[in-house]
Parts: C-alpha cells; sequence; structure tokens
C-alpha cells in the first residue's frame, strides 16, 4: 500500500510543497520513489522520451499501460499517475470509465490524469462515481496543439485567464484532487492557487502552486529535444552517458576490455 494516495495529495493544500516527477520505467521509479517523491506521473511525454514519437499524440493505451506497470512495480510510497492518452476517454463517459478503469485496475495506477477544462466536468465526476481518482490539467495541454497552434503559454489575455480561473473552479467542483496548470503566467498560476481548495501543480505556472512537476529526463539532462524555459536541469546525465559510452567502445577496440579482473 502506498503512503500518497489521492487523499492525502488534496489535504496537502496550505501545509506542504509537493514535489512531483513523471517516470516511465522500474529503475527510474524506484529511484523517484526512493528521493521521497510524493506523486509520480506516468506521463504521456514518454511518447517523445521513451518511444521517439515527435509529440503526445500517436501515444496509445497499450503504450501507456506497458510503461504504468513498470513504474506501479517500482514504488513503495509516491501516488502513482497514469496519464490517459489522446482518444482514449473523450469519444464518451463509457470509454472514459473503461480506460481508466484499466490503468487502475491492469496498471497499478491509484489515479489518471485528464487534460481539458470545465467541459471534463462530466468526465471527471463519472470517474469519481467508479471510485476513480482524477487528476485535472489545464493551461497548455499537450494533447490539443493542434487546436491550440503549438507550444503556446495560455492566460496571457484577459479573456483566457478568466477561462483558466472558471476551469480551475469548475474541476475543483467537479472532484479532481489536484489540479496540473501548465505553462500560464506567474500571476495567474498564483492567481487560480489562491482561488481554489485543491494543490495546484505548476509546471512553467509559477513558484506559488502548491506543488511543482518535472519531466524526469529534462531535469536529468537526458532529453535532446528543446528544453522549455521553465527546465532547470539539475544533472546533466545526458552529456555522462555519452563519455562512458565512448570510454567503453575505446576500451573494446584497444583490447582493454575485458581485462583478468572482469573475466571468470
Amino acid at each position: 500500500m502506498t503512503t500518497w494516495t489521492a487523499s492525502r495529495i488534496k489535504a496537502a493544500k496550505g501545509k506542504q510543497k509537493l514535489a512531483c516527477l513523471t517516470a516511465y520505467d522500474f529503475s527510474t521509479a524506484s529511484l523517484v520513489d526512493e528521493a521521497g517523491i510524493e506523486l509520480i506521473l506516468v506521463g504521456d511525454s514518454l511518447g517523445m522520451t521513451m518511444l521517439g514519437y515527435p509529440n503526445t499524440i500517436p501515444v496509445t493505451v497499450e503504450e501507456m499501460l506497458h510503461h504504468t506497470k513498470a513504474v506501479a512495480r517500482g514504488v513503495r510510497n509516491a501516488l502513482v499517475v497514469a496519464d490517459l492518452p489522446f482518444l482514449s476517454y473523450e469519444v464518451s463517459v463509457d470509454q472514459a470509465i473503461a480506460t481508466a478503469g484499466r490503468f487502475i485496475k491492469e496498471g497499478g495506477a491509484g489515479a489518471v490524469k485528464i487534460e481539458g477544462g470545465a467541459f471534463r466536468a462530466p468526465v471527471v465526476r463519472a470517474l469519481l462515481e467508479n471510485g476513480i481518482p482524477v487528476l485535472g490539467h489545464i493551461g497548455l495541454t499537450p494533447q490539443s496543439i493542434h487546436k491550440t497552434g503549438g507550444y503556446r503559454v495560455q492566460g496571457k489575455g484577459a479573456a483566457d485567464a478568466r477561462r483558466l480561473l472558471r476551469d480551475a473552479k469548475e474541476l475543483e467542483k467537479a472532484g479532481v484532487f489536484a489540479l496540473v496548470m501548465e505553462c500560464v503566467p506567474a500571476a495567474l498560476g498564483g492567481r487560480i492557487t489562491r482561488s481554489v481548495k485543491i494543490p495546484t501543480i505548476g509546471i512553467g505556472a509559477g513558484p506559488a502552486c502548491d506543488g511543482q512537476i518535472l519531466v524526469v529526463h529534462d531535469l536529468l539532462g537526458l532529453y535532446s529535444g528543446v528544453s522549455p524555459r521553465f527546465v532547470k536541469q539539475y544533472a546533466n546525465l545526458g552529456a555522462a552517458m555519452g563519455k562512458a559510452f565512448a570510454a567503453y567502445r575505446g576500451e573494446v577496440e584497444q583490447g582493454k576490455f575485458p581485462s583478468a579482473e572482469h573475466s571468470y
């Protein structure tokens, strides 16, 4: 049984800042969990970081389930949240329940995340009625990049800011236990955080949020794509790995590896 649950995350509002990260495999999830991270998201960002897709749109339910199972096996304390991929919950409430249920029953997740604002309230309520906690996601929603015109900051204008504030309140009313806010101005992130009684988890939404989340590959310097402004790189493991691979190749080519020390 994990220590962190959706209810405990919700109750953390105003009591502690929540440190959240993505993970996509057993080994990484184990390390993230051991570091005391409260919430681990199996994000559909694995489409880029793990599968080489150009964005999150092609990611399938089966791919997400595969990675969610691996992460769940490596976690003992954190709440594991699974992203529902594009077009796996939008068609109908019945579809959303069936898909989300697989991530709880088969995947071992403790909650699911869906993208979208107030119009997702009926889906949120239906999932909760069926025992499935939901993490909301507003602001920049990567599954909607074809509609929004790409990865752009949301809520810069007054009308958009009011819409996002309304989205947050409606999702809170529908029952989400927390709310991811992506790529919104810091002032708006703070305003929304003060306006709801559930934790806000920022990713490019400023320091006033109740928690923060980053893609683990960005944090570790493992993703070769362009890093958004909100990313802070805490290590450059990509460079270290490249150096190690080159050193290994050199020793093999020169006959230095394996030595007697590494032979039976």
